[in-house]
């Protein structure tokens, strides 16, 4: 089966497009969790960020800051999320990379389904070691 992102940078699905270059294309969510909720994904296809070479999250990220500010300007948020799902474990339901940009009001009946509590310090310290020692 074609990858849905894809038959949309190919123009055979259409979209609201609201931001297109060389490497990335970005367009209105047609599920959107809030209005203005917005997708940035790469002209190529990536599966998700462990496929994805650095410098083609580098171009993502630099899309993102002028499309969040766009937001800001045009819809006035209390807030944005900046939200990114990678395999079937972490909800990626459309394995094409994709950059959520989501506009938050204070009073939207959005909710994220995670309760931050404190860690263990020690265990976190042996996490860094593990994650510094893979780089």
């Amino acid at each position: 089966m074609e990858c849905i992102f894809c038959a949309i940078i190919e123009g055979k699905i259409p979209s609201a497009k609201v931001y297109e270059d060389d490497h990335v294309f970005a367009f209105m969510d047609i599920a959107p969790a809030n209005p203005g909720h917005l997708l940035i994904i790469p002209k190529q296809h990536y599966r998700n960020i462990f496929d994805m070479p650095a410098d083609i999250g580098s171009k993502i990220m630099k899309a993102a800051v002028p499309l969040a500010n766009a937001i800001q300007d045009a819809l006035n948020p209390d807030g944005l999320n900046l939200f990114q799902s990678n395999e079937p474990a972490a909800f990626q339901t459309v394995f094409h990379f994709h950059l959520h940009l989501i506009p938050r009001w204070e009073e939207d009946p959005l909710r994220l389904p995670w309760n931050p509590s404190e860690g263990d310090i020690q265990e976190i310290k042996e996490i860094a070691d593990k994650i510094q020692q893979a780089l």
